[in-house]
C-alpha cells in the first residue's frame, strides 16, 4: 500500500465490483488517486509509467461500466494495464511487479481471472477479442468483448487485419482507439463530444437501421449512395471513415479524460445491439505527472524515480551498453559508406538508431509497429544496391520471419539484421527474451549467423556485416552493458565462419556462443583446478560453423560441452548435426549441449534467470562431471 498517497475513494476499492458501487460523481475523484497512487507505486519499482497513467479516467470508465470479468477487457500490449492491475484485486501485489515471483508487467492469464489474454507484443487484442466474441455467439452467450488498443499498435496490419474481418462478420465487438500519439481526426471539443454522444445513442442508431430498411428495398444504385451520404455526413463532422470502410460503427474522437463525456458513451456502445464498434478516445501519455507529459518516451519505462523531481535512478555503468555499441559502430561505418540505412520498427531509442537518425536523418526509417513490412522494405533496399541494417528485437523479429524467409533467405538478398535483446530480459519476462532466433535463422540456407561475446566483438560484426554483400547476415548481442573490454578505434573484419580460441587445453572443450563466455571460462578455471585441462572458444558464427576446429577438439579432447543463451535447436544443434553426419561421434566423444530449458522462464533479474535455466558457470561444471560419471569425479575430488 502507498504510504505517500492520501487515496480514501481507492482504499475503498478492491475489485471493480466495489467500483462500481460508488456514484459517478466520485468517480474524477477515484481517478485522482488512482493516478497519484500508479505514481507513487511505480517511482518505488520501476517500469512502465506514461501508457498507464494516459488510461486512467478510461479503466474506472471500463470498469465502471461493463461487468468485468464475464465482459471481456483486453489490452493491447498491456504495458498500460498497471491501473487495470490496482482495480482488480492487485493493488498491494504492485510493490512487487516487475520482479522475481512478483507480478508481470503484462496482462497475464495465469495471473488473474481480469486478464482474459495476455500480451506482450503490440496489435493482438482485436483478432483475440474477435475470436472471444464469436466464441461467445457459438456457445449462445450474451457477454461483452471489449479490446483497447492504442499507443502505437494500430499501425501493425493485424490490426487492420482483425477488423477487416470483424467488419464481414459482423461481430458484436467493441474496440477502444487509445489515440495517445497523433489524433486520426482532431476533437473539436463540447460540439465533438456532444456528435459522439449523439451517433452512440439508441435513438440515432434506431432511425439508422430503419433507414437501412427502407432503402434496402431502392435499386441498387440508390442504395449504394444512400449509404455512402449517411457515412460521409457522419465522417464530415466525426471522422472514422476508414473504419466504416472496415465495416465498423465509427464514435468518436472523444476525451479521453474526461469521465462525463466517457460514461455515457460506453454507456451507449454497451448497449448497442449487433455489429462491431469504434470508439475513438484522444488521451495523452504520461497524463498527470509533468515529466512524463514532457517526455513521454523517456517515461513510457522507467527505472525507480523521484516523485517530487521525477529524476529516475541509474545504475552507473562500468563498459558501455551493446545498444549503444551498435549504434556508434554503425554510425561509424556509415561515415564510410553512404549506401548503409537503417530500419527500426518503432523503436528507435530502444535500438540505439535515435542516435544514426540524428547523423544520417535521410537514411533512417522508422516503419511503425510493422516487422513484417520493415523486413521486406529492407529486401526491397537492398535489391537496389543499398546496405540495409534492420534493427529489430529478437523477440519481434519472430513477427517478421516469413518475409526473412520468402523475401529475403532465398532471393539470397544482403539485408543485415542486427538482433538487440538476444537471450534473457529480466523484468520484461518471456514474452520478451530473446529465445529463439538462433534456431529460426540458422535453419535457413545461405543466412550467416553470429553472436557478440562482448562489445569489442560487436564492433567487430557491426564492420563485417556492413561490408558482407553475398547473402543475408545477422548478429545477436544482449541487452544491458557489455564487460568492459578494451574497445578498438574500429571494428574489424571477422573472418566468415572462423571461432577464436580463448584457452588450450587437452580434456574437456567448452564451446560457447554469445554471451556466456564469461562464465565458460570461469567453468574452466574451476576444472582445471581438478586437474581436468580445458579447452575453451568463442564460436562467434553459428552459421557457418567452424568445421575445421570443432572437428579437431572432438578428435583431441574426452568430453565437449556447447553453451548458448537460447532456445534448444540452435547452436548445439548445429554442432551436434555436424558431428553425427560426420561420425565424429561414433568415437565415443561425450557431447553435452547446455541451452535454455524446454520452458518458459519467468521474470526476474537477468542473473537469477540465467541460474534457473542453468547456463551459469557451476552449471557447466555440473555438466561436465555428469559427462564423466560419478567415478570420475569422485577420483577428482579425491
Amino acid at each position: 500500500m502507498a504510504e505517500t498517497t492520501n487515496t480514501p475513494l481507492l482504499d475503498q476499492v478492491r475489485f471493480p465490483e466495489d467500483l462500481r458501487g460508488l456514484d459517478e460523481e466520485q468517480l474524477p475523484q477515484l481517478a485522482d488517486e488512482l493516478r497519484s497512487d500508479l505514481i507513487d507505486q511505480i517511482s518505488r519499482t520501476g517500469g512502465h509509467l506514461g501508457a498507464g497513467l494516459g488510461v486512467v479516467e478510461l479503466t474506472v470508465a471500463l470498469h465502471y461500466v461493463f461487468d468485468t470479468p464475464r465482459d471481456r477487457l483486453i489490452w493491447d500490449v498491456s504495458h498500460q494495464a498497471y491501473p487495470h492491475k490496482i482495480l482488480t484485486g492487485r493493488r498491494e501485489l504492485m510493490k512487487t511487479i516487475r520482479q522475481e515471483g512478483g507480478l508481470s508487467g503484462f496482462a497475464k492469464r495465469a495471473e488473474s481471472e481480469y486478464d482474459p489474454f495476455g500480451a506482450g507484443h503490440s496489435s493482438t487484442s482485436i483478432s483475440a477479442g474477435l475470436g472471444m466474441a464469436i466464441a461467445r455467439d457459438l456457445s449462445e452467450g450474451s457477454n461483452k468483448v471489449v479490446a483497447v488498443i492504442g499507443d502505437g499498435a494500430m499501425s501493425a496490419g493485424m490490426a487492420y487485419e482483425a477488423m477487416n474481418n470483424a467488419g464481414a462478420l459482423d461481430a458484436r465487438l467493441i474496440v477502444i482507439l487509445n489515440d495517445n500519439d497523433m489524433s486520426i481526426a482532431p476533437p473539436t471539443g463540447a460540439m465533438s463530444s456532444y456528435l459522439a454522444r449523439l451517433v452512440s445513442g439508441k435513438t440515432y442508431r434506431s432511425l439508422r437501421d430503419r433507414a437501412k430498411n427502407i432503402t434496402k428495398h431502392l435499386p441498387a444504385p440508390f442504395r449504394e449512395g444512400a449509404r455512402r451520404t449517411e457515412e460521409y455526413t457522419r465522417a464530415f463532422f466525426t471522422g472514422g471513415t476508414l473504419f466504416e470502410e472496415l465495416g465498423f460503427y465509427y464514435v468518436g474522437p472523444i476525451d479521453g479524460h474526461d469521465l462525463t463525456h466517457l460514461l455515457p458513451i460506453l454507456k451507449n456502445v454497451r448497449d448497442a445491439g449487433a455489429g462491431p464498434i469504434l470508439v475513438h478516445v484522444v488521451t495523452k501519455k504520461g497524463k498527470g505527472y509533468e515529466p512524463a507529459e514532457s517526455s513521454a518516451d523517456k517515461y513510457h519505462g522507467v527505472s525507480k524515480f523521484d516523485v517530487i523531481t521525477g529524476a529516475q535512478s541509474k545504475s552507473k555503468a562500468n563498459a558501455p551498453s551493446y545498444t549503444g555499441v551498435f549504434a556508434e559502430s554503425l554510425i561509424q561505418e556509415a561515415e564510410h559508406d553512404d549506401r548503409i540505412v537503417a530500419v527500426n520498427a518503432a523503436m528507435p531509442a530502444g535500438t540505439g538508431l535515435d542516435k544514426f537518425g540524428a547523423r544520417f536523418p535521410d537514411r533512417t526509417f522508422d516503419v511503425g509497429i510493422a516487422e513484417q513490412h520493415a523486413v521486406t522494405f529492407c529486401a526491397g533496399l537492398a535489391s537496389e544496391g543499398y546496405r540495409p541494417f534492420a534493427a529489430i528485437y529478437s523477440t519481434f523479429l519472430q513477427r517478421g520471419y516469413d518475409q526473412v524467409v520468402h523475401d529475403v533467405a532465398i532471393q539470397n538478398l544482403p539485408v543485415r539484421f542486427a538482433i538487440d535483446r538476444a537471450g534473457f530480459v529480466g523484468a520484461d519476462g518471456p514474452t520478451h527474451a530473446g529465445s529463439f532466433d538462433v534456431g529460426f535463422l540458422a535453419s535457413l540456407p545461405g543466412m550467416v549467423l553470429m553472436a557478440a561475446s562482448d562489445e569489442a566483438e560487436l564492433k567487430h560484426m557491426v564492420r563485417t556485416a556492413a561490408a558482407f554483400d553475398e547473402g543475408p547476415i545477422a548478429f545477436r548481442y544482449p541487452r544491458g552493458n557489455g564487460v568492459g573490454v578494451e574497445m578498438p578505434s574500429r571494428g574489424e573484419m571477422l573472418e566468415i565462419g572462423r571461432a577464436r580460441v580463448m584457452k588450450e587445453g587437452s580434456k574437456v572443450a567448452i564451446l560457447s556462443l554469445g554471451t556466456r563466455l564469461a562464465d565458460a571460462m570461469a567453468a574452466a578455471r574451476e576444472l582445471d583446478s581438478f586437474g581436468l585441462s580445458t579447452t575453451v572458444v568463442d564460436a562467434r558464427f553459428v552459421k557457418p560453423l567452424d568445421t575445421a576446429l570443432i572437428g579437431r577438439l572432438a578428435r583431441e579432447h574426452e568430453v565437449l560441452v556447447t553453451v548458448e543463451e537460447g532456445a534448444v535447436g540452435g547452436f548445439g544443434s548445429q554442432v551436434m548435426q555436424f558431428l553425427a553426419m560426420t561420425g565424429l561421434l561414433d568415437r565415443g566423444l561425450k557431447v553435452r549441449p547446455i541451452a535454455m530449458p524446454d520452458r518458459f522462464v519467468n521474470h526476474a533479474s537477468p542473473e537469477a534467470m540465467i541460474r534457473e535455466a542453468g547456463l551459469d558457470t557451476k552449471a557447466i561444471v555440473d555438466t561436465v562431471f555428469r559427462a564423466l560419471g560419478e567415478e570420475a569425479k569422485r577420483q577428482l575430488q579425491a
